[in-house]
């Protein structure tokens, strides 16, 4: 199962529609959990908002994430160790407010942490690849080392 979202905040129409013209041509289910906007998709049924737990339980069991470029999805995303395709929102297309989500998919990308998809090429490419490894898994709570620094520097 491929679980893609786009957050809760603001409709991703370009998204939605790309990814209703690739689910028919998987063979696997495709859940979606996006804003409504004004796009009716005619092949994958976007659930608007996901409870927690029902949210966490789709996402265990996804063998691949789909997201726009929050980080909250890219760090559940590693945190489970699960390949994540990133498909960032664009401000200049209306889509957010400035451009830090292609800044945070660039920086994640040259990291080897996501996967990213900037067209619909891409995406029906990695959304079809069904060997993806997760690019990085990193564990639930922060690094000793940083704590320890938090701990020098706030004393």
């Amino acid at each position: 199962m491929i679980f893609c979202t786009t957050g809760t905040q603001a409709p991703f129409d370009r998204f939605l529609q790309i990814v209703d013209a690739i689910a028919p041509t998987l063979e696997e289910e495709v859940i979606v959990q996006a804003f409504h906007g004004s796009y009716i998709p005619q092949h994958i049924k976007p659930l608007e908002f996901v409870e927690p737990d029902e949210f966490e339980r789709i996402f265990k069991q996804a063998r691949l994430v789909v997201a726009h470029a929050g980080m909250g999805t890219i760090i559940s995303a590693m945190t489970l160790g699960k390949p994540i395709v990133v498909f960032p929102r664009i401000a200049a297309l209306g889509e957010h407010r400035n451009e830090h989500q292609l800044a945070t998919v660039h920086q994640m990308e040259k990291m080897h942490y996501v996967y990213a998809a900037h067209d619909e090429q891409q995406l029906r490419q990695l959304m079809s690849a069904t060997d993806l490894p997760p690019l990085h898994k990193i564990g639930p709570y922060a690094q000793q080392s940083l704590v320890d620094e938090l701990h020098r520097v706030i004393g």
